[in-house]
C-alpha cells in the first residue's frame, strides 16, 4: 500500500505507461528542437525513475527497507548522466538546458511511479512551458544584452 492504492502489476504496468508518455513529451520538444538528448533518451530516463520508484516502494514490502534510499540514488545517478551531457567549447558552455531536461524528467518518472500522477503531469506542463514559451524570451533577452554598454 503506497497513498492509499492496493499495489498490483496492472497498476505498475499503467504507471510505467504514464512515465513513458510523459518522458515523450519532454523528449519531443527536445527532439524538436534538436537537441542532444531527446524522445528516447527522456523515455527512457522516466521509465527507468518510474521503475526503479516502484520497485523501491513495493518490491521489498515486508522488509525494513527505506524507500527514499532509492529516491536519492536515482538523483544521483541521473545528475552523473546529466553532466555527460554539458559540454564547454571555449568561454561558452552548452547542454545545461539538456541535462535540466533529463533531471526533471528523472522526478516525474519518480513522481508516476509513486503514483503521484497530478505532480507528475504538472512538472511536465510546466517543463514544457518553460522550454517553449521562454525560448522567445531568452532570445529577446539575449538581444538587449548585446546592446547594454559592459559593467565596469
Amino acid at each position: 500500500m503506497f497513498h492509499g492504492v492496493t499495489h498490483t502489476d496492472l497498476d505498475s504496468f499503467a504507471r510505467v505507461a504514464i512515465a513513458a508518455v510523459c518522458g515523450a513529451a519532454i523528449g519531443a520538444e527536445r527532439e524538436i528542437t534538436d537537441q542532444t538528448a531527446g524522445l528516447r533518451t527522456h523515455i527512457l530516463v522516466c521509465m527507468g525513475s518510474a521503475i526503479f520508484t516502484i520497485v523501491g516502494v513495493f518490491g521489498f514490502a515486508g522488509h525494513s527497507v527505506d524507500p527514499s534510499r532509492v529516491a536519492a540514488q536515482i538523483v544521483t545517478g541521473i545528475g552523473f548522466l546529466g553532466a555527460g551531457a554539458i559540454l564547454r567549447d571555449g568561454g561558452s558552455i552548452h547542454g545545461l538546458t539538456t541535462a535540466a531536461s533529463i533531471w526533471v524528467t528523472a522526478a516525474v518518472g519518480m513522481a508516476v511511479g509513486a503514483g503521484l500522477y497530478w505532480i507528475g503531469g504538472f512538472a511536465v506542463v510546466v517543463a514544457l512551458l518553460s522550454l517553449w514559451v521562454l525560448r522567445p524570451l531568452r532570445r529577446r533577452l539575449r538581444r538587449v544584452g548585446e546592446h547594454e554598454p559592459p559593467d565596469d
